[in-house]
């Protein structure tokens, strides 16, 4: 196998080597290679050198009027115009564009036979209406980051990745310590939502501020929370959240209000799929797939358990709201059922609260497993939760899914749902499901670049663990100690010393 590697990469190495020699060379200097990465991507038809190489281009690329907004000093162009190089003869129509742009069709029809298009993610060649599309998701970002005037309640290890999230060319918002800090009349705060205490709101009534909140998205990371991997990607909602269902959130109105096109239901698909083909979760932590013991003639059934005192339990669970009182109320409603328990990573760390003994687990479940949860789903025929976000990764993969509380998946048509809830009735499909919980609700924000994505750009990013960055090494060092504290954690609970 190593052989055959080898011989793979020396190949590869052959056919870019005669690409390089067989199409003319053109020189850039390396601190525009630094700059822009992506550069060679506007030149496909071109070998690009560093330094000072034969048609040299140092000098003679034009950003405007493609220059896009800055995010916490990131920035990277989706067009450049290079007056050096031979015209195109086919260009897109300038009044159209200028229109889009919003600037003066005169010079944009001047300098369009010399723009060359490229995207800033992955360095392949673009047309120039996706390229129009990137700069109008990045200049809307932009438009929306300079209203919020203070970031609240984030934690101190989430505050770099969140000032990313939320930045402009002048830097980010403040970190507000307290909220009589943040809550100015007028001001639009970004809060983690959990965090959000009725103190806090009523204070912002008072005040006239606008709270955003703010939380995880539902394509998350490479790595759980607890152990500190950033987000790539954000719901923020200026309405409520989307694990609250005892007041309308934007997530909610997307759903109820939006009308979903052919050709956005189209792209829904295509990410439903390419999730189900890479085994995409929310979370990808990494692990074996451990086939689980037969069960002939049984149906079976996957139960997943939750951290209790997270917020999604907290405000959408009805009556069940314990994992274990969640497995003995599966049990009960299907009592021939082969059913798998698996437990919460979030817990299994030893930070969280739901633990479950496997022998209390097992007066309930024919086993427990611990394996990623990505490769159970081919292996069980439904899914039950209260409110885990696995049920929506399930409703992907096409099982059934019963809820047992009211998550923002749950309503809509296509799940059982044991507590109905309040509000919504509209049926839609899953296509439209997968649009406005994955497509229009959150923001997503490429780790790589730290500039404004789409969700397929993350879960190009997901898919490819080794292109995330490093955690910066305090972080690194902490989360030895982390790991080793919960470890202990863990050990106390099972041996009935401590009990959480």
């Amino acid at each position: 196998m190593q052989v055959g590697h080898r011989r793979r990469a020396l190949i590869q190495e052959a056919v870019e080597k005669h690409d390089i020699l067989h199409r003319p060379q053109i020189g850039v200097p390396a601190a525009l290679l630094r700059r822009w990465p992506h550069l060679p991507g506007f030149l496909p038809d071109y070998a690009v050198v560093p330094g000072a190489g034969p048609g040299l281009v140092a000098g003679e690329i034009l950003e405007e009027p493609w220059t896009a907004p800055a995010f916490a000093g990131a920035q990277r162009p989706v067009a450049l115009v290079f007056p050096g190089l031979p015209r195109t003869e086919a260009t897109p129509d300038p009044d159209l564009l200028a229109a889009m742009l919003g600037c003066d069709p005169a010079p944009l029809a001047a300098a369009l036979p010399y723009t060359r298009f490229a995207c800033p993610f992955t360095g392949r060649p673009l047309a120039a209406e996706e390229a129009v599309a990137i700069l109008a998701l990045w200049r809307g970002r932009a438009a929306e980051n300079h209203r919020v005037k203070f970031l609240l309640h984030m934690q101190k290890w989430k505050r770099r990745d969140i000032g990313h999230v939320f930045g402009t060319g002048a830097g980010h918002p403040p970190f507000a310590e307290t909220p009589a800090e943040a809550m100015r009349p007028g001001a639009v705060v970004a809060a983690w939502a959990a965090r959000v205490t009725a103190q806090d709101e009523a204070l912002a009534a008072r005040q006239g501020t606008e709270i955003w909140r703010v939380e995880d998205g539902f394509l998350r990371s490479v790595g759980l929370g607890v152990n500190f991997a950033p987000a790539a990607s954000l719901a923020v909602d200026p309405l409520g959240i989307h694990y609250d269902p005892s007041r309308p959130s934007l997530l909610e109105t997307i759903l109820a209000q939006t009308d979903f096109t052919p050709g956005l239901q189209a792209r829904a698909a295509a990410l439903r799929g390419a999730i189900a083909a890479r085994n995409i979760t929310k979370y990808n932590v990494a692990g074996q797939a451990v086939p689980l013991p037969p069960s002939p003639g049984r149906a079976r059934l996957l139960v997943v358990g939750q951290v209790e005192d997270d917020a999604s339990i907290r405000l959408g669970a009805a009556e069940i709201r314990t994992n274990l009182g969640l497995l003995a109320a599966v049990r009960a409603a299907n009592p021939d059922a082969f059913i798998a328990f698996k437990p919460h990573p979030d817990v299994e760390t030893g930070y969280r609260r739901g633990y479950v003994p496997d022998r209390a687990a097992l007066r309930y479940a024919d086993t427990v497993t611990r394996a990623p949860i990505g490769g159970l789903f081919g292996q069980v025929q439904a899914l039950h939760s209260i409110t885990s976000l696995a049920g929506f990764e399930a409703l992907l993969r096409g099982l059934s899914v019963t809820c047992w509380g009211r998550p923002f998946y749950a309503g809509w048509g296509l799940t059982t749902d044991m507590a109905p809830p309040p509000r919504r009735g509209r049926a839609l499909s899953l296509d439209a499901l997968v649009a406005g919980c994955l497509i229009l609700y959150p923001r997503y924000h490429d780790p790589v670049t730290q500039l404004p994505c789409t969700p397929e750009i993350v879960l190009a990013r997901l898919a490819d663990p080794a292109a995330w960055p490093a955690l910066p090494a305090g972080r690194r060092a902490y989360l030895l100690w982390w790991k080793f504290q919960g470890r202990l954690l863990k050990l106390a609970r099972q041996t009935g010393v401590w009990r959480r």
